[in-house]
């Protein structure tokens, strides 16, 4: 088998097998792409050349010089082309073109040596000499830096290459006396073989860069996925845009590394509720494909992949949204909500930048609720003057997180995410959360104890009946609530502008406003913002005042 067949992969991760991607495709791609960029180069390096010796007389090897700048430029239009290569007839054109530009360079010494050296110019003979060496060294590493290659290749490629000049000198002075005279001249006893010098390097370099390159490729396989682009990294975790390779989905992987016995105690609460999590199918509810552990301990989780923006991404970029488009979105969120809720699932962490406004199945702002009870954030505040209070562990995101929340974490229910959504909507239409403050403290005392401002204060398009809604969900005491998200979706449905972002509206906004992001967008689903805050254990903080 060839070495670049190896399924560098297989070491990573022990439970899945089949159809892995091989280093040799992804060797290929790039053999392509550094022929493009080589052979674009030195047609254009030729080009000008040839076009100044066009203006001399007698310029010596012209056709030559013609023959090779017209494989360079074909070479350059065939890789750029969509036509399908293999990597052994990649590997022809790379042999072609540094052969082509080897001889070249080979003829023009023999040519320029054995002019000036009959000419009895043995400054020139010489000069010319070592001109053309260091030509010679210089592809030399230039094939070494740009092909990839193993360092055997490399070695089979380049110690001929190395050996070729003096080749031709060895035949010019055997049949030009007059070189050997003039090239014995120099005062230079034992010149320093540049061409093998490059060619030692060339190969040392070579296989620097391709143990980097498969060690690289072996990170960037995980089981039956593989990893792309990243999305983002913070604290424990890094996401990735990534590809299911028999399937060819594409899908967002969080991973999480254990640094602690704290981590890995974080990790096993974080794998239960991801457990629980993958059980949700509502349309609404981000899916979840897959999940596991890596042989090196690293924690992973599989789920689809959004084209769209976050609703703190979509307020951020572009303002309050209309009432209507509110509507919309908060609706479906309740949807999901109410089938987490009746599995038994607090989400604990709604806030914009875990509701997606996504596009699938064809359908623009469609809404997509991420991390059900898996964000978790430390939440601490130095400023606070009741220190030495007692405290209870809690977490969330402090400027949407529900009064008893901050008081009694474990016995939250749903109606705390129903606090939550009310304060995302508020968010939503008026381009601020409810309550802000200098710390996390400030923020969860408002929380308790201050009037919410109605957000007609603030944007006075609001509907009335849109309002009414928004405020009860926002209701200091769980029990004036909605008691569940059905009856608060059932109050938005009732909202006269509940149906008046259609799907049609919807996607004219996309493409006006977003029209990168309405067919298709890369940071999806797993923004840096989000990663950040991925995974902390939740640690003891303590009790706001006047919270008891």
């Amino acid at each position: 088998m060839n070495e670049n067949d190896v399924e560098v992969s297989r070491d990573i991760v022990g439970f899945v097998g089949a159809d892995r991607p091989r280093f040799a495709d992804e060797t290929a791609a790039l053999i392509r792409r550094r022929l493009v960029a080589v052979s674009l180069i030195i047609s254009i390096v030729l080009a000008a050349a040839f076009l100044g010796n066009l203006l001399l007389p007698n310029v010596p090897l012209l056709k030559v010089r013609a023959i090779v700048l017209l494989i360079f430029v074909t070479s350059c239009l065939v890789l750029r082309s969509r036509v399908t290569l293999s990597a052994f007839q990649l590997r022809v054109f790379e042999l072609v073109d540094f052969g082509a530009l080897a001889i070249h360079l080979l003829l023009m010494m023999y040519l320029r040596v054995a002019t000036f050296a009959l000419s009895g110019d043995a400054a020139s003979a010489i000069s010319a000499q070592q001109q053309f060496l260091c030509a010679c060294s210089v592809s030399i590493l230039t094939y070494g830096i740009f092909m990839p290659n193993t360092w055997k290749r490399a070695a089979l490629v380049l110690v001929p290459a190395a050996s070729a000049p003096y080749i031709v000198l060895g035949i010019l002075r055997s049949r030009v006396v007059e070189v050997t005279a003039a090239l014995d001249s120099s005062n230079i006893m034992s010149p320093v073989p540049m061409p093998f010098v490059a060619a030692i390097i060339a190969i040392f370099g070579t296989h620097i860069i391709n143990s980097v390159r498969r060690s690289e490729f072996k990170a960037r396989q995980l089981g039956q996925y593989h990893l792309k682009e990243k999305l983002g990294i913070g604290g424990m975790g890094v996401v990735y845009e990534a590809e299911h390779r028999m399937l060819k989905r594409p899908c967002a992987i969080k991973l999480i590394k254990p640094e602690s016995d704290a981590d890995t105690k974080a990790i096993e609460q974080f794998e239960r509720e991801v457990r629980s999590t993958a059980k949700l199918s509502h349309w609404n509810t981000v899916e979840i494909f897959d999940y596991g552990h890596t042989e090196d301990g690293t924690f992973y989780y599989v789920m689809e992949l959004l084209p769209g923006l976050s609703l703190e991404e979509l307020v951020e970029r572009h303002g309050p949204m209309p009432a209507a488009r509110a509507v919309r979105l908060l609706r479906q969120t309740c949807c999901a909500l109410r089938e987490a809720h009746a599995a038994g699932l607090i989400h604990r962490d709604i806030k914009p930048a875990n509701i997606f406004a996504a596009r699938r199945g064809g359908i623009t702002d469609v809404a997509k609720l991420l991390d059900f009870g898996l964000v978790r954030q430390t939440v601490e505040d130095s400023d606070d003057t009741q220190s030495d209070k007692p405290g209870k562990g809690f977490s969330g995101s402090p400027a949407y997180m529900a009064p008893e929340q901050s008081v009694d974490f474990d016995k939250t229910d749903g109606r705390s995410d129903i606090y939550a959504l009310g304060a995302v909507a508020y968010y939503m239409i008026t381009g601020r959360p409810p309550f802000t403050g200098k710390n996390a403290f400030e923020v969860l005392r408002a929380h308790h104890t201050r009037a919410i401002v109605p957000p007609s204060q603030v944007n006075p398009s609001i509907p009335a009946d849109v309002e009414q809604v928004l405020l009860r969900c926002l209701a200091k005491e769980a029990k004036d609530r909605y008691q569940s998200a059905e009856a608060l979706e059932e109050a938005l449905a009732s909202c006269e502008c509940a149906d008046a972002w259609t799907d049609k509206i919807a996607a004219s906004w996309w493409l006006e406003h977003e029209p990168r992001n309405s067919v298709q967008h890369s940071r999806k689903n797993a923004d840096a913002s989000d990663t950040e805050a991925v995974i902390s254990a939740t640690v003891e903080v303590q009790t706001p005042p006047d919270a008891d």
